[in-house]
């Protein structure tokens, strides 16, 4: 017989965190922890692409906020149609402060993100994550994702 694996409620474990849409206000806060994820920005920068991630309805800019109102945590997920696959959402960027890392607020963020695009439609949710980030692999692995192609990207400046 085997042994079914637990789900945990990320909810439970992180108690008190609270998921919202990012604000234009909240663009210095999203710029600090960009820079933790390795893509240093300035809030302006951030307040520029805020805007321009449109429309609302196939993107989204999830924020995790603390008790005390304190952003630890930002979710970039986005619905592409594509050709080739059923429609689908991408989780395009996910970052949780250095200090409150591995207390659940990566699995609030990723659980919102996937209702939010169940809501649209979407039978899937893919994220791509760099070679180097093995922690954020183990993190997608234990959250229900697969590991079903490596690839190689290419870049060319405009």
């Amino acid at each position: 017989m085997a042994t079914k694996r637990k789900q945990t409620n990320p909810a439970a474990k992180q108690a008190g965190i609270r998921i919202r849409r990012a604000k234009s206000s909240d663009a210095a806060r999203i710029a600090e922890l960009s820079g933790q994820l390795g893509y240093p920005a300035k809030p302006a920068e951030i307040t520029r692409r805020l805007r321009s991630i449109k429309p609302a309805s196939r993107h989204a800019v999830l924020l995790a906020e603390s008790p005390d109102r304190k952003v630890i945590g930002w979710l970039h997920v986005s619905v592409s149609p594509l050709l080739e696959v059923e429609l689908r959402a991408e989780v395009n960027g996910l970052v949780v402060d250095d200090d409150e890392r591995s207390r659940g607020t990566g699995a609030l963020l990723l659980h919102a993100a996937e209702q939010w695009a169940r809501s649209r439609g979407c039978k899937n949710m893919s994220v791509r994550s760099n070679v180097i980030r093995e922690r954020a692999h183990q993190f997608y692995l234990r959250h229900g994702y697969e590991h079903y192609k490596t690839q190689k990207a290419f870049r060319k400046s405009l």
